[in-house]
């Protein structure tokens, strides 16, 4: 059995541990060896939002651990106790959806060659230093650290989009190590200064579905918030080329706020906020989580530039992402879509 699972021995969460001491603003993933690392409070939190209960804990990770060994033999996945539970986690330790979540999870990573092949955080630095994305470095009062977008730093002939996509993902991966996150889940912030056409219809509705899809169904993270400020009046079109795509509960989490920092405030408190936005904490500075993540090189290394999880896993056709014959449907929708994009503009 151990053939068929030769990354379970590569734990990234140990790679990166010394890399992790020197970043001590952000919590670090629990240790090699489970132990949880919650407090009294956070364990409190988890047994009512998530139904975990501690007596029970390594149990259901066993459990889930067995339903992936008799299902899914083939599959090459970490199946150490501290990954298990994100999945359990993100699907209140229902044991047939986080299961689903989990070849979720590797089905994207299939589908989408491009965003996963040679993931690293030095391929995506430009990215970073350009300051398209950070992580605030205060969490807010509910635990929750806050995801922060700027699209309209991207202009279209920077680089590819799928670099942004390439990103992101590598921040959530390195968001949702701590148990913490885990339990309190995230918030994002994106304000849409300076975003334009070129930005707003470049990405198109069949990448728009396939990012929409993977935070969605395909990675172990919740997002309890949108948050979206300075938007344009294009904003209207972005929104409709991603809502179809949206479960009820998430696009019910979205809140626009335009320009209205008191708006924002309501929501997210300013003492977590940068003086740019209203807050105390100092100008805003995106190169403390450059360094985080590129000191954890090792560690993307180890979890993303190894053979493919799913060769030899047969998944049902429910589980793939669409693939061209769906772009070519999305595509009529989205020359719709783009005429309401020239129209706000």
């Amino acid at each position: 059995m151990a053939d068929h699972h030769d990354l379970v021995s590569l734990l990234p969460p140990q790679a990166c541990g010394a890399a992790a001491a020197g970043h001590s603003w952000f919590p670090g993933p629990p240790p090699p060896k489970y132990s949880c690392t919650l407090t009294p409070e956070l364990v409190a939190k988890a047994r009512e939002e998530l139904q975990e209960k501690p007596e029970w804990r390594l149990r259901d990770v066993q459990a889930l651990r067995d339903m992936i060994l008799k299902e899914h033999p083939n599959l090459r996945t970490r199946l150490d106790d501290a990954f298990l539970l994100r999945f359990l986690r993100a699907r209140k330790f229902d044991y047939d959806r986080a299961l689903q979540l989990l070849l979720n999870y590797h089905a994207g990573r299939k589908a989408w060659p491009e965003v996963f092949q040679d993931l690293k955080p030095s391929t995506v630095k430009h990215v970073l230093d350009l300051g398209f994305l950070t992580v605030l470095p205060r969490p807010d009062p509910n635990g929750r650290y806050i995801l922060f977008l700027r699209p309209g730093k991207w202009k279209a002939d920077d680089y590819p989009f799928v670099d942004n996509v390439r990103a992101i993902y590598l921040t959530l991966e390195k968001l949702i190590q701590p148990e913490e996150t885990q339990v309190n889940g995230i918030v994002i912030l994106a304000d849409y200064t300076g975003v334009g056409m070129s930005q707003a219809s470049n990405p198109g509705p069949f990448l728009a579905k396939k990012v929409v899809s993977i935070l969605q169904d395909g990675f172990p993270i919740r997002i309890k918030a949108v948050n979206i400020i300075n938007e344009p009046r294009i904003f209207k079109g972005i929104f409709a080329l991603i809502k179809p795509f949206l479960k009820e509960k998430m696009a019910e989490r979205y809140v626009l706020h335009g320009s209205d920092l008191r708006s924002l405030h309501r929501n997210i408190p300013p003492s977590v906020l940068p003086e740019e936005y209203g807050g105390p904490a100092g100008r805003l500075d995106v190169s403390a989580w450059s360094r985080l993540l590129l000191d954890c090189e090792e560690e993307f290394i180890v979890e993303f530039c190894q053979p493919d999880p799913l060769e030899g896993v047969v998944l049902p056709e429910s589980m793939l992402f669409d693939g061209e014959e769906a772009a070519g449907k999305e595509e009529d929708t989205f020359r719709g879509l783009r005429s309401q994009l020239y129209y706000c503009y």
